[in-house]
């Protein structure tokens, strides 16, 4: 073999890792698509954060518009997004569902009761296995699912006023109207 070839090869094989890399850290994260959008929510039943005698499931979104926000306590991000949730709640345009995720039951719970509560139920996923059955990898997660519990947008990171304003709240909208 020639001696310039053994030098050829590591070399292309560099520039292919390196054009890899720079496409990769040209994606912005946010905009990672997610497998579920467009099929079935994944079934789960889970007890309440509240009361591990109740349960929530995914049976509860049938029939409207709403929102499964994943959380945790230890998130820093859910606490910058904590305040737009609550100003959701507030003008009841949407029901936002819970997911607490990874997290005890009693630091969440003396988090919603310091920080208020913008949750119609949240399900205690203790143990992350129903937040990775819906493709979680990161805290907060927001989806949408419509009246037939079709996942229709999934949010990665949190939720801006301008998120809500511009891209949430709008296909809110559009499937409470493709309903009829």
């Amino acid at each position: 073999m020639p001696r310039f070839v053994r030098f050829l090869v590591p070399l292309a094989i560099f520039a292919v890792l390196v054009a890899f890399l720079y496409k990769g850290l040209s994606l912005d994260p946010k905009k990672v698509p997610s497998p579920l959008v467009g099929k079935p929510a994944p079934a789960f039943s889970l007890p309440t954060l509240h009361n591990p005698d109740a349960t929530i499931s995914s049976d509860d979104f049938a029939g409207k518009v709403s929102l499964l926000n994943v959380w945790a306590t230890w998130c820093v991000s859910c606490r910058a997004e904590h305040q737009v949730l609550m100003a959701l709640a507030r003008s009841g345009k949407v029901d936002i569902y819970g997911l607490n995720y990874k997290d005890t039951r009693s630091e969440a719970r003396r988090w919603l009761q310091n920080l208020g509560d913008p949750y119609v139920a949240n399900a205690f996923d203790q143990d992350g296995r129903v937040g990775i059955n819906w493709g979680v990898y990161g805290t907060p997660e927001t989806f949408v699912i419509d009246h037939e519990g079709i996942i229709r947008y999934k949010h990665i990171g949190p939720i801006s006023e301008k998120d809500m304003n511009e891209v949430i709240l709008p296909l809110v909208e559009q499937l409470r109207s493709e309903r009829g």
